[in-house]
């Protein structure tokens, strides 16, 4: 079912929860510039194996409210800490991909990784985002032609051959955004880093990385693994940036196997 939660007044989250009378709770936070939908192929399986699966659309994209400002990790972090608060969740398993997983590493340091027991960073933007190169080039595309730059995000973001029709599927739902909010998050990429925030993460946690990834080189992931004490990192040989899609079986095993 999917619902909306205040995160703050005039600023309302879209929720999609799967399966509440499940055993398990895993919040899912997507990347930039998608939405809760990017993970439909975790929601075909593992409702059915009895995890309750929460997707959340930051602000400014998907279902989601999209105000003016709001868009630091602080600030995006303290959102999902307002959700995790009104539904009263425990005991969560957080999935943070890519800028998903930046915001998922903030709410652990910033909330003390309130009600969370495990974290798992899927190809995640951090300790850096994007390059400042990349990031100003993103931002230029975004303010002229953000359809031209949504293609351009589509075409390197899998390993793997996509349809025609996939293509076109993914391509609208980095639309859904508001122009303005996916253009604060390039900056937030370009000027925030993770650094300070990998030493102090304490709960167990997975790092899935594409290999092949060209949006976050798989060198991140090795370092994310030597920073966070009590981490592992898995490879997934035949992926790029998207391993919940290019790898969706392996990726749901070794998903549900760390829950």
């Amino acid at each position: 079912m999917g619902y909306f939660v205040t995160v703050e007044p005039g600023v309302n989250l879209y929720v999609e929860d799967i399966n509440p009378s499940g055993s398990k709770t895993i919040v899912f936070i997507h990347g930039w510039p998608l939405s809760h939908k990017q993970f439909e192929y975790q929601f075909d399986v593992l409702p059915a194996m009895g995890y309750r699966c929460i997707g959340i659309d930051w602000r400014g994209f998907g279902n989601s409210d999209k105000p003016i400002s709001g868009y630091t990790f602080n600030r995006l972090a303290d959102d999902i800490r307002a959700v995790v608060g009104t539904l009263q969740l425990q005991n969560v398993s957080l999935v943070g991909h890519s800028t998903g997983g930046a915001i998922a590493l903030r709410y652990m340091t910033r909330h003390n990784g309130y009600e969370v027991s495990r974290l798992v960073l899927v190809d995640a933007a951090a300790p850096t985002g994007f390059t400042k190169e990349t990031a100003n080039k993103f931002l230029k595309e975004t303010l002229n032609d953000r359809p031209k730059m949504m293609q351009e995000v589509t075409d390197s973001f899998f390993f793997q051959y996509i349809t025609p029709r996939f293509s076109d599927w993914f391509f609208q739902m980095g639309l859904q955004a508001a122009g303005w909010s996916t253009a604060a998050v390039v900056v937030l990429l370009r000027d925030e880093t993770l650094f300070e925030d990998l030493p102090k993460i304490n709960a167990p946690t997975l790092i899935i990385h594409g290999v092949h990834d060209k949006v976050i080189p798989f060198a991140q992931a090795q370092e994310m693994n030597h920073k966070i004490r009590n981490s592992q990192l898995v490879p997934f040989q035949y992926s790029g940036h998207g391993p919940f899609w290019e790898e969706r079986d392996r990726f749901n095993q070794v998903l549900a196997q760390f829950v």
